[in-house]
């Protein structure tokens, strides 16, 4: 499990890169959209390198439990985080072209699995 965060990690921190790319050579120019449109790519920009940094260090750091209900929760923490970069991966390229109230939120989804991987992980390595 720990190779698998480490690579979706070393893989969202390059998704960050390539994302960097994509608008510095956005056409029409970052500069010349709206500010609701400019918002909505650096946020989802940022939350690619927030997800791809968890995996990352979720990868270096993370000691499998091998016993007990800590095991499941674990594997369900995992699952969630290793979801988070496609999420918001699709998040940057697809809400910035829709309006606000779209029900296709993939950063809330992307969002909450981060979020919600995390609080798991957190459970299962407190102190018994």
């Amino acid at each position: 499990m720990r190779r698998l965060h480490f690579a979706i990690g070393l893989g969202g921190v390059i998704a960050f890169l390539v994302t960097g790319q994509l608008m510095r050579h956005h056409s029409p120019p970052m500069s010349d959209l709206t500010d609701a449109v400019r918002l909505m790519y650096r946020s989802r920009h940022l939350y690619i390198l927030a997800a791809g940094l968890v995996n990352l260090m979720t990868g270096l750091y993370c000691r499998r439990h091998r016993d007990g209900w800590r095991r499941y929760v674990q594997a369900a923490g995992s699952a969630l985080l290793l979801a988070a970069p496609a999420l918001l991966l699709a998040a940057f390229l697809v809400e910035p072209n829709r309006t606000i109230h779209d029900p296709l939120a993939w950063s809330h989804d992307g969002l909450y699995a981060l979020f919600g991987g995390s609080m798991l992980h957190l459970v299962c390595g407190a102190p018994r």
